[in-house]
């Protein structure tokens, strides 16, 4: 009989129980032994929790549920166990709860102590090795199927290696059934790891190649690398959640794992309902058979939203270890730091700036230090990218959350809340953003066949930044008093920010672009300029020059397909011809 059932038949006597509830904090007195971080399981409804404070005999734990109905005198145990993430086939497609229970059917979270399906999932196992096989950490036993048609890699956990005794044959088989036999120690189909905890890799590697999103003014501007950490930072309606379900949908991970934490509910369910309907351009199937959606939104219990993302670390840190490219996307890291402040005033942590716990830059730094390109145990290659939302309260850079988060990422991808109002997006600034990966992507696009990236970069922004400095002045004065030469920069910086920096996300064009056709817009706005400058300095009127018609550049974009960069360069010729007509 399990713990459930002895609590609910009133057999055996409970090990502890409660002695104070205040929200998600409860205390418990007569636990027994236990160590900080194991779950507890309290009432008959097992809800679960973790051991938060340990003060002698009394035990303070964190519940990931509401505690609406909880008393003095309530039954609680230990599990002698850490949080821990349920890691094997039936990820992929998958929605979750922050502490990754299932969330099939309506609204099974608001049911006490959910602990996910109704009836246990079933699998098609195939296995790949046979016994007297010698494996090691995370090597490949065979694959499963489940319902929804997608293969998963089944593998061997971090801790095992050692010559195959017995492997199941082909055929159905639950998450908990035993799969394989290493030396003698059971494989099950899936296996369970402390989500606080980082797995294991042989070694990290330098992140060197880029992760293609799909939108222009990340890889050309701002790039990241996969392995790497990026935020996107922006106040209330700059479009946040919209930037990173574009990434989601169009980046080159081979995973994508999406953490709601603490968002709007309707926006997440809108993004899964996009994700269900797109066709994922590589495989032709549905883009969400490789994604894995972690929900605990804004109306979820506040407590397990502060789990949510160290849950989503464990599943990416688990495809990486199958030497794939994982993406985990947080939204929003903000959310998460107010769970962690309400935690700390309630167990009476002394406050530091703004309420939040003075440990805060501390678990930031942890969390995106989790990230990284490695050498798995098997001797594969894998990554996880983390791309992170920060909400600032007003747009206020300096608050605590922003202002450590941009010290520990390595790329800044700043809203602006101007921008977005000029319907301008992505509303990324030019101004606030940066990327601190640029000079080795600099070095992957050269050994790739593209040795003017980093030079198409340098000028892209040198022009943006002049014309900046030029439009306050054109303020003053005029843009028809400034000489011919800077009022081809304002409108080479205008053509840049039209066709380089915006893109339509409704358009199915133009909502990812390849990165072939990226450089081939970028570097056709530079021939524009360079061919304008070049006429005034021969003495034609810029006057003359700023009635040519940029349309057919401008609307490459959204005209051309996403990969087609040389329809790009005949509309490059197009419109240098007509300059050179122009007088």
């Amino acid at each position: 009989m399990g713990v459930t059932d002895q609590l609910q038949a009133g057999t055996g006597d409970p090990p502890g129980r409660v002695t104070r509830v205040a929200g998600p904090l409860v205390e418990l007195a007569g636990l027994g032994d236990v160590a900080m971080f194991d779950v507890v399981e309290v009432g008959a409804d097992r809800l679960l929790g973790e051991v938060v404070a340990i003060d002698g005999a009394r035990v303070t734990a964190q519940l990931y549920e509401h505690t609406g109905g909880l008393a003095p005198g309530t039954p609680a145990r230990p599990s002698g166990a850490p949080l821990s993430a349920r890691l094997g086939p039936g990820l992929l497609g998958g929605v979750f709860d922050g502490i990754l229970r299932p969330l099939t059917g309506a609204a099974v979270w608001l049911r006490p102590g959910n602990v996910g399906d109704e009836e246990p999932r079933r699998f098609e196992f195939r296995p790949s090795v046979h016994i007297g096989d010698e494996v090691g950490p995370g090597s490949r036993l065979g694959e499963a199927t489940g319902p929804a048609s997608i293969a998963e890699a089944v593998v061997v956990p971090p801790d095992m290696a050692g010559g195959v005794t017995w492997v199941s044959d082909p055929g159905v088989v639950g998450l908990d059934d035993i799969v394989a036999r290493i030396d003698g120690r059971e494989v099950r189909l899936s296996n369970r790891w402390p989500v606080r905890r980082p797995r294991p890799s042989r070694r990290r590697l330098d992140a060197t190649a880029p992760l293609a999103t799909g939108q222009r003014v990340l890889d050309l501007l701002f790039p990241v690398a996969k392995g790497s950490t990026a935020a996107v930072v922006g106040g209330f309606g700059t479009g946040k959640t919209v930037l990173l379900q574009q990434v989601a949908k169009w980046c080159d991970a081979d995973v994508i794992v999406y953490v709601g934490c603490g968002e709007r509910g309707n926006e997440l369910a809108d993004g899964i309902d996009e994700l269900e309907l797109l066709e994922d351009p590589r495989t032709g199937r549905k883009l969400m058979e490789r994604t894995v959606i972690i929900a605990n939104t804004s109306n979820m219990p506040v407590m397990a939203r502060e789990a949510s993302i160290y849950t989503g670390m464990t599943v990416a840190e688990y495809f990486r270890d199958q030497g794939l490219d994982a993406v985990l996307i947080a939204d929003s890291t903000s959310r998460w730091a107010e769970a962690l402040r309400e935690f700390s005033s309630r167990s009476g942590e002394l406050p530091a700036e703004e309420g939040f716990p003075a440990g805060l830059a501390s678990a930031l730094a942890a969390f995106y230090e989790r990230a990284g390109r490695v050498e798995t145990l098997a001797g594969a290659e894998g990554s996880v990218t983390v791309v992170a939302a920060v909400s600032p309260p007003g747009g206020d850079m300096t608050e605590p959350v922003s202002s450590h988060t941009q010290r520990f990422v390595r790329a800044l991808w700043t809203l602006d809340r101007d921008l977005a109002y000029a319907r301008h997006y992505p509303a990324v600034s030019w101004r606030a953003s940066f990327s601190r990966d640029v000079a080795g992507l600099a070095a992957w696009h050269a050994r790739n066949g593209d040795a003017g990236w980093a030079t198409r970069r340098a000028r892209l922004q040198a022009l943006l930044a002049e014309a900046d400095h030029l439009q306050s002045v054109a303020e003053l004065v005029g843009t028809a008093a400034l000489p011919g030469r800077e009022r081809i920069v304002l409108l080479a910086a205008h053509l840049v920010r039209e066709a380089v920096l915006q893109q339509s996300a409704l358009s199915p064009n133009d909502a990812s672009c390849s990165l072939a056709k990226q450089a081939s817009i970028a570097d056709a706005i530079l021939e524009v300029h360079d061919k304008a400058q070049a006429l005034v300095d021969e003495g034609r009127p810029a006057t003359l020059l700023e009635g040519v018609d940029y349309a057919p550049l401008l609307r490459a974009g959204s005209d051309l397909p996403s990969s087609d960069a040389a329809g790009v360069a005949r509309r490059q010729d197009e419109v240098l011809d007509a300059m050179e007509r122009s007088a």
